[in-house]
C-alpha cells in the first residue's frame, strides 16, 4: 500500500482561493491543512467543530440583522460594555 493516497474534491473557485490565502498566512499548504483536518477527525472520532442547524431565535436574529433591525451602534469598546451593562 502506498504511503499516501490522492484525494479529489470539487470546491467553488472563490472559496478555494479565499481558504488557500488563509492557509498561506498560517504557513500551511492545502495538503497539510487537509491532513491536519483528517488527524483531528480521527482524534475526536467526528468533526472537530459543531455542525448544527440554527434555532428559530437565531434565524430571526440573522434576518433582523440583515434587514438592519434591532441593531445597537457603539462608539467604541467602552461604549459597548456600558450598553451591555458589563
Amino acid at each position: 500500500m502506498p504511503k499516501t493516497q490522492m484525494i479529489r474534491a470539487r470546491i467553488e473557485p472563490d472559496l478555494k482561493q479565499d481558504v488557500e490565502s488563509i492557509f498561506k498566512e498560517l504557513g500551511l499548504t492545502t495538503t497539510e491543512a487537509i491532513s491536519l483536518f483528517y488527524h483531528q477527525v480521527k482524534l475526536w472520532k467526528g468533526l472537530p467543530f459543531e455542525v448544527r442547524l440554527p434555532n428559530s431565535t437565531t434565524i430571526q436574529t440573522f434576518q433582523d440583522t440583515d434587514a438592519g433591525k434591532n441593531l445597537t451602534h457603539c462608539e467604541d469598546a467602552e461604549d459597548m460594555f456600558n450598553k451591555l451593562g458589563i
